[in-house]
């Protein structure tokens, strides 16, 4: 592989994923060519392992290539797949993020409300510790704050007591994660839902099963509200 341009200071899974792109417009790899594994990527380019596993999920998700478990990530037939613009692949990616925020929503709803049964005063404050980090990193590193916010998030979902909601939320996971970090780190217009992540704490807290619903749907309905916006405009 020839030497790739090096990536800049920032996030590194959106550099990662253009630069990948780039190289497959290129035809660095033609159709139903096996692309190098992640270890010899990340050396090759200089980045850790998961940032080139995240790259690829975002590939795969669009359709670029193909992984195969066990075999390897394959380059598929682009000349069958319809030429899109930017634009285009920017709608499917946020029909897809809005999906993965449905079944969120649907998840974590249901989470609130059985959390709220079950609390105890000493889960309230493992609650408002994980909130304290999630507003420490307001403005900081994207991949840091998109971290910190759904470690908050998972621990309200372990709390509920139900095992399938904890692997229901640790399947979405990686696709809300990679999603989120670009929405930070290049949507200006993302909503500030923090007063929201309040709420949500503050009616578990009182054990309010009601409230903590309606306090969780409002948290991720801003940020439905501003994907179903994006989507309308292009």
């Amino acid at each position: 592989m020839a030497e790739s341009p090096g990536l800049r200071h920032g996030p590194v899974v959106p550099q990662l994923e253009s630069l990948l792109r780039e190289l497959l417009r290129e035809q660095r790899w033609k159709a139903g060519e096996r692309l190098p594994s992640e270890v010899r990527l990340a050396e090759e380019l200089g980045v850790g392992r998961s940032s080139v596993r995240e790259a690829i999920r975002l590939l795969a998700r669009d359709g670029l290539v193909d992984v195969r478990h066990g075999s390897g990530t394959f380059v598929t037939d682009l000349s069958a797949v319809p030429h899109e613009g930017p634009d285009v692949r920017q709608l499917l990616r946020r029909a897809r993020l809005l999906e993965a925020y449905e079944v969120r929503r649907a998840l974590e709803v249901e989470a609130a409300r059985l959390t709220a049964r079950r609390i105890r005063p000493e889960d309230v404050e493992r609650l408002r510790a994980r909130l304290r980090e999630r507003q420490e990193r307001v403005g900081g590193d994207p991949a840091a704050f998109v971290d910190a916010d759904l470690d908050f998030h998972h621990a309200i979902v372990e709390l509920s007591g139900n095992a399938v909601l904890v692997g229901l939320f640790d399947v979405v996971r990686p696709v809300l994660r990679a999603a989120l970090i670009e929405m930070v780190t290049h949507e200006a217009a993302l909503p500030d839902v923090s007063c929201a992540h309040a709420d949500v704490l503050e009616a578990l807290a009182r054990g309010d099963a009601e409230a903590a619903v309606a306090a969780t749907a409002d948290n991720l309905e801003g940020t439905m509200a501003f994907i179903r916006a994006e989507m309308a405009d292009r």
